[in-house]
């Protein structure tokens, strides 16, 4: 089980390391290295949340997101991406901005940098929408009761959310402008950048959020129609035709996987130029650990995982939203990347805990402790 859903990740480990030395000698391949596992430590809260969204879909949509998926997570964001950023910034060509990535790297890291500021907006303003519709859900199972119940109350007030992501986008957009305009102006022009790809990265969550779930709603509907029409025909003795299960729903649903792996990205890519500028390096060092991230949303689906640990998905989505905060931040302000890689490996080994405590006080005699103060391990 384990060879056959990680053999294409260390199939693609051998690769990427062996082309790594071949570019550059030992010394590439040291980075390469750092940069996968650095990938890995900074995606794991993204494959915990990808394994609750990928358990919904059936096994061909399964092999997409490993395949096609797979393509795009590893050209498109982690090569392509750094490209298209610096191609729009500059106002250049992207062929001319492929030339700099090779020819003159410190310029393209340069023009990267400066980009940084709309895409932390951009990624910032996503997950921070994925983490408040998550934490303002009503839920029959609460890891932190003490948040989580009053945040679920508060969030029956209609598109609470939306407003509480525009505040906070409006005030970090307004800080960055007036940090900008005491430091001589230099930046003052990109409050309005950081504003419009704020809403923007808004915009996309509502849009690609909203049809997935639009149409995975529809795909539940149909469902229980097909339950409903087999029972009757159990009863009645009669044959009945499948009810046909829209691809929309699979499809849209792969759609906001992508957009959702493409603002998990950000932080890796911008984090990579700490350690190199050099893009071939940046591609073969970050594809190896979005291979993995990937492999590791397909193991947690297939082994149940997420069952099994109900707290998982909680901790995932702290950690989004503390990525959120800290993508944020990083419009004006530099934070470490290791950091943020640890913020989220701390609030998911916390999760996890608090799984196992829950699962032997269920073995113990406890029942189903849902919603029980036996849920929260003191001091979490």
């Amino acid at each position: 089980m384990l060879l056959k859903t990680f053999g294409w990740s260390f199939a693609v480990t051998a690769l990427g390391l062996v082309a790594a030395v071949i570019y550059g000698g030992w010394e590439a391949f040291g980075v390469v290295a750092i940069l996968s596992v650095l990938e890995i430590s900074l995606s794991f809260d993204n494959a915990v949340v990808n394994a609750g969204i990928l358990k919904k879909m059936n096994a061909f949509w399964q092999k997409i997101f490993l395949t096609v998926g797979v393509l795009i997570a590893v050209f498109g964001m982690r090569l392509v991406f750094p490209v298209v950023i610096v191609a729009i910034t500059a106002k250049i060509g992207p062929i001319e901005a492929v030339d700099l990535s090779f020819n003159q790297p410190d310029r393209y890291q340069q023009l990267v940098t400066d980009a940084h500021p709309a895409i932390a907006a951009f990624g910032g303003m996503f997950l921070l929408m994925i983490f408040l519709d998550f934490i303002f859900e009503d839920r029959d199972i609460q890891w932190l009761r003490w948040i989580e119940r009053p945040l679920a109350k508060l969030g029956k007030v209609d598109m609470l959310s939306v407003c509480i992501a525009l505040i906070v986008l409006l005030v970090s957009a307004m800080t960055f402008a007036t940090q900008a305009h005491q430091h001589g102006g230099a930046h003052a022009d990109k409050a309005e950048t950081v504003l419009l790809a704020g809403v923007a990265g808004l915009i996309t969550y509502l849009i690609v959020g909203g049809l997935s779930g639009y149409f995975e709603n529809k795909l539940e509907e149909d469902e229980e129609r097909e339950h409903e029409a087999e029972e009757e025909a159990r009863k009645t003795g009669k044959k009945v035709s499948a009810v046909a299960l829209s691809g929309k729903a699979a499809f849209f649903m792969f759609l906001y996987l992508e957009v959702l792996d493409a603002s998990f990205s950000f932080d890796g890519v911008i984090g990579a130029f700490a350690i190199t500028n050099q893009i071939v390096l940046m591609a073969l060092g970050l594809g190896i650990g979005a291979m993995y991230v990937r492999s590791l949303t397909v193991y947690l689906v297939r082994q149940g995982t997420l069952d099994d640990y109900v707290y998982l998905e909680h901790g995932a989505h702290y950690a989004i939203g503390a990525l959120s905060v800290i993508l944020l931040i990083t419009i004006q302000y530099q934070i470490n990347e290791v950091i943020t890689g640890l913020v989220g490996v701390v609030l998911i080994g916390l999760s996890f805990w608090s799984s196992v405590r829950r699962n032997k006080a269920m073995e113990a005699g406890g029942g189903d402790n849902s919603g029980s103060k036996a849920e929260v391990p003191s001091g979490v």
